[in-house]
Parts: structure tokens; sequence; C-alpha cells
């Protein structure tokens, strides 16, 4: 323990915390010197036991570990703040933030992502219809997609997956051992075709990828009257929030696990992100921190009550 580190407290039952958390360590003696508080201080304090707000704050600190524990250990204060809110519990976030950062809670996301596309092909590209305008006032308006490589011991696996923009909900994914079409886009296409009501007119955005200028992938796509569009040549912002759902899961998921052993293990621990917790508990920050599944009940929900 060094001298002069008392400033680090705001109050002084923070340093009286600070010494009965510690005294199994140092002296309390020693520590009221160091803290700039007295002895006497220290005891009546102690004798006079727990404040009210020192009571509310560790039930605090309960609930927002609880919802730590419940999002794998992802979220941040905002998301916490935001499900604390939806609870019925009313805090600052500010105060959220300091709680955690006091006990040493924070997201686990790694930062590491890398983007891979494979768009060397002479077919004609589809014109960007999106412009890097990513809203959509309802579902089933604007689907997006991408694939990306997850690396196990047996080899790659290639993931693709479709997006809706309304509510963010993946609506279709697929894992393959291939890059052809029929394993990648066709497969997650007919997979959002049966969770969703495919309307004429749905905008269907990737980038330049050659699954997606296929042969059969465009036939699928004539055949509901939906309208292709793609991004421009090398520019990844066009197809920003598919990327972002890829940097996602390897941030919360892939890197957090390690190498898959088998492809199948790595085929279910994904499958156990998208549908037991992506779609139908993790916040999300582009949808007001709902739920996407959240974000379609509000929809139908209106709908219901116009109707």
């Amino acid at each position: 323990m060094k001298k002069g580190f008392g400033h680090l407290f705001a109050l002084p039952r923070e340093k009286y915390e600070f010494i009965e958390n510690n005294s199994h360590l140092y002296s309390r003696e020693r520590m009221c010197l160091l803290l700039g508080v007295s002895r006497s201080g220290y005891y009546k304090w102690k004798i006079r036991g727990e404040s009210n707000r020192m009571k509310e704050e560790k039930n605090l600190y309960s609930v927002i570990y609880d919802i730590y524990k419940e999002s794998r250990c992802l979220y941040g204060s905002p998301r916490i703040h935001d499900r604390l809110f939806k609870r019925g519990i009313y805090c600052s976030r500010n105060r959220v933030a300091r709680i955690m950062r006091k006990n040493g809670i924070r997201s686990i996301r790694n930062k590491r992502y890398k983007v891979t596309t494979d768009s060397k092909h002479k077919k004609a590209v589809s014109p960007n219809v999106l412009h890097r305008d990513f809203r959509a006032e309802k579902p089933n308006k604007i689907w997006v997609s991408d694939i990306t490589y997850i690396d196990t011991c047996e080899g790659w696996l290639y993931l693709t997956m479709i997006l809706d923009l309304y509510n963010r909900e993946i609506v279709g994914y697929s894992s393959s051992n291939n890059l052809k079409a029929s394993g990648t886009v066709l497969r997650a296409f007919n997979e959002a075709e049966v969770r969703r009501k495919i309307s004429s007119g749905l905008i269907f955005h990737s980038d330049r990828g050659s699954q997606y200028v296929s042969t059969a992938f465009r036939k699928k796509l004539k055949l509901h009257g939906c309208l292709q569009s793609m991004s421009g040549s090398g520019n990844c912002y066009d197809n920003a929030v598919a990327e972002s759902f890829f940097k996602t899961l390897k941030s919360e998921l892939i890197y957090q696990e390690g190498k898959y052993k088998t492809r199948k293990e790595a085929r279910m621990s994904i499958f156990e992100y998208i549908e037991c917790y992506y779609n139908s508990q993790r916040a999300h920050s582009a949808i007001e921190y709902n739920t996407p599944r959240e974000k379609l009940e509000l929809y139908y929900k209106e709908i219901k009550q116009c109707a």
C-alpha cells in the first residue's frame, strides 16, 4: 500500500468499505492512516451497519450480475441499464457503470475480426439499391446477407446468414463444407422462406460474391419477385449490417469458444447462439435495445391495435 491513494475514494463510506473488505490483508489502523480517516470514525461506521443506500446498491448489484450472466457476460452498462429499465428498476446509467466497474464486471467481447469475400468473377452484378440506408419500416421489406469462414480442426466451415433489417433477426442461415451456392445462399434462403412470408418487392442485398450472382440463386429471387441489390466493388460499408452481425458472432462466440474440434461442434454452437440467444435474448442498440423477437412482437401488436 502506498501513501496518498485516499483520493481514489469519493466518499468516507467508500474508504470504510475498503478497510472492511481488506482487513484480512492489512492493518485497519494502517489503512485508516493512509486513507485519511479516523479509527473512531471507521468503528462508528462499522457499528451502525449498512446504510439504506448500501443495501439498495447490493440489491442492485445482484440484479445487474444476474443480467450480466444471462447475457453470457457480454453486456456492457448500456444494455444492462436498458434491461433494468424493462424490469421496472430505475436508476442512472452512470450508477450502473459505476457498480459494474467497482465489482469488476465488464463485457468479455473480443474485437478481433476479419472480413472475407469471394468476388473474383465476371458475371454481371446488380445495382446498389440501398445506398447504405439500412432502415426498414416493416418486416420482410429488406433482407441482407453475407458469408463468413469459421476455422475448425476438420477444416473451414462456411456460414451464410440472412438478416431482416427491420428487427435485425436472423431469418435464415446455413453451414456448409464448401462455397457452392446450393449449400450456402440457396439453403439459407430456403430456411428463410419457411420462417417468413416473402412478398413481391422484397429487397435482397449482399456483396458481389459468386454465390449471389449464381444462376440458380437469381432464379430463386425472380420466382419470389425479389429485387436484388449488391454492394459497390470492394466497399464493405455497403453491407455493414450483415458484416456487423458476423463481427458480433465472432466476438461474442467464436473467439470465446476457441478453435472447434469438428464442424458438427461448430454448427451446434452457432445454432444455439442464434436460436437461443441472438434472436430471442440479445438486446440490440439499433432497435431501441429490444431483442429481435421483441421488436417483431411490438410491430404485430401495433398492427393489431390499429386494426
